[in-house]
């Protein structure tokens, strides 16, 4: 007959339950952050009444570091910063095939048609045999002429207000008129391509252009406007004006890359 001493060697308590619990060590989680954060845009305001703007003939008033400064502080800088920056937002996440070109704002399609018409107008101004000059076509010139005169009439097809007055088309224009390049030094750079927008601008300014229309204006004007420009550039040897050389993206545009990153 086994003892108890033998019983207890073979047997040996379950000491299981008095040990205690294993639990799986949790390295602190990082919180949720968005993948794709938005910059802080300041909102767009909505267009004044017609009858309070006050129309200017644009012209160069940022001379020195101090205008500079100005401008920085200015009401206009909000204005321009969260027009663009709405547009981009406007298209975040979004394919240039996710525009329905069949249905397209009439101000839209007016807005291409002048571009076509510049297009058009090219062929009238062929580039003239400068000596094999690697920039600067004077050709030019003459196209930018005729551009500019013909633009009052070219604009007769964004239905304007009724009540625009002669001032009114002339600050207008003018922005689209800069757009393209400088005649005097036949180049192209960033600030022509803003004043195009600061010419959208002012459409919307003149209620034109509201903002469902902003995602055509990024992704069906916008390709039209640069598809002219490259062209011009081509034709004419555009210079780059203030080019930044490797330090910056591209010799001539800097908002593609503004609108495609938010595509992204």
């Amino acid at each position: 007959m086994p003892s108890a001493t033998s019983d207890i060697l073979e047997r040996p308590p379950d000491l299981s339950n008095t040990l205690p619990k294993l639990v799986p060590r949790k390295r602190p989680q990082p919180k949720s952050r968005d993948s794709n954060p938005t910059p802080s845009t300041p909102s767009l305001s909505p267009p004044p009444p017609l009858d309070s703007i006050d129309f200017v003939e644009p012209s160069r008033r940022i001379l020195s570091p101090r205008d500079h400064e100005l401008f920085l502080k200015s009401p206009t800088y909000t204005l321009v910063t969260s027009f663009i920056f709405t547009l981009s937002d406007s298209v975040r996440d979004k394919p240039i095939s996710s525009i329905d070109t069949s249905t397209l704002d009439p101000t839209v399609t007016g807005i291409l048609s002048i571009l076509d018409s510049a297009q058009d107008l090219l062929q009238q101004h062929p580039p003239e045999d400068n000596g094999g000059s690697r920039f600067g076509n004077p050709a030019f010139r003459s196209y930018i002429e005729a551009f500019t005169s013909l633009l009052p009439t070219w604009h007769t097809r964004l239905a304007l207000p009724a009540s625009l007055p002669p001032t009114g088309l002339t600050e207008l224009t003018s922005y689209l008129s800069h757009s393209l390049g400088s005649a005097s030094r036949i180049d192209y750079g960033s600030g022509h391509e803003l004043n195009f927008l600061l010419w959208l601008l002012c459409l919307n300014r003149l209620s034109l252009l509201a903002p469902p229309a902003f995602p055509s204006l990024v992704l069906v004007v916008f390709p039209r406007y640069l598809q002219l420009v490259r062209q011009l550039q081509t034709t004419y040897y555009l210079e780059p004006a203030g080019s930044h050389g490797v330090w910056g993206l591209d010799d001539y545009q800097f908002l593609p890359f503004l609108f495609g990153a938010s595509q992204l």
